[in-house]
């Protein structure tokens, strides 16, 4: 089923070198840490249950602050899907220089201000509650987006395909499903994410680097049209 596509691709997008680097700042809001450490062992049971309500209603927030915008763009997509076809060559070389740029930016070869002070965004000046991390999610999912191009631009694709409104809307929600799932088993699970928070910490320029190669990679398949492929493969296995 297309949903399913649909649901893979927000999933792929979780794990895309896009978001890793960005994974252990995320997770810190969403608990209310500095960012310094994500989990604390000295803390009450009483105290550790108000830090995992906590954790999740920003998470929550956050997850449905994104789902808002994905969910605009997919009743959009109508008008939005066709413009993407007929110019779809445009669109990829577009997306993919963007990309390439995001890539470089991660590995330290250009300094973007923009993506460098998102990159160590200072979590701790941010408000924490559900209206702030509502707004923070939306703020986040138009500002990520391009990095996210390819998996967003393909449900979009998709979305565009359908023949109602409805039926964009419900292919965006599964896709806001696929990449809002991860964020929220992440949560749940955030104590026993605090070793590999740690790890990407220790190596956190090694690891821009690494996500960095990727991102140009990606882009390279994005200008070359060889991601479109890509992309369709995957729905094809999912249909």
């Amino acid at each position: 089923m297309t949903f399913v596509a649909t649901f893979l691709e927000g999933v792929l997008t979780f794990i895309s070198p896009c978001h890793l680097p960005m994974l252990p700042i995320l997770l810190a809001y969403f608990a209310g840490s500095s960012g310094e450490g994500a989990a604390g062992s000295s803390e009450s049971a009483v105290g550790s249950r108000a830090r995992t309500r906590r954790t999740l209603l920003n998470a929550l927030g956050f997850i449905c602050g994104f789902t808002i915008v994905f969910v605009v763009m997919g009743a959009l997509a109508g008008s939005v899907g066709s413009l993407l076809v007929r110019h779809s060559t445009a669109v990829n070389l577009v997306s993919g220089v963007i990309v390439v740029l995001f890539g470089l930016s991660f590995a330290g070869v250009l300094r973007i201000p923009f993506l460098q002070n998102t990159l160590r965004l200072e979590v701790s000046s941010l408000p924490r509650s559900f209206p702030a991390a509502l707004l923070f999610g939306m703020a986040f999912s138009l500002g990520w987006s391009p990095c996210s191009g390819a998996y967003l631009g393909s449900a979009l694709l998709l979305a565009g395909s359908q023949s109602s409104m409805a039926q964009g809307v419900l292919l965006l929600l599964a896709y806001s499903a696929g990449l809002g799932i991860p964020y929220l088993v992440s949560a749940l699970a955030i104590d026993r994410l605090s070793g590999a928070f740690d790890f990407i910490k220790r190596h956190f320029d090694t690891v821009n680097r690494v996500c960095g190669a990727l991102l140009v990679l990606l882009g390279v398949l994005m200008m070359t049209g060889q991601m479109t492929s890509l992309m369709q493969l995957l729905n094809g296995t999912a249909l």
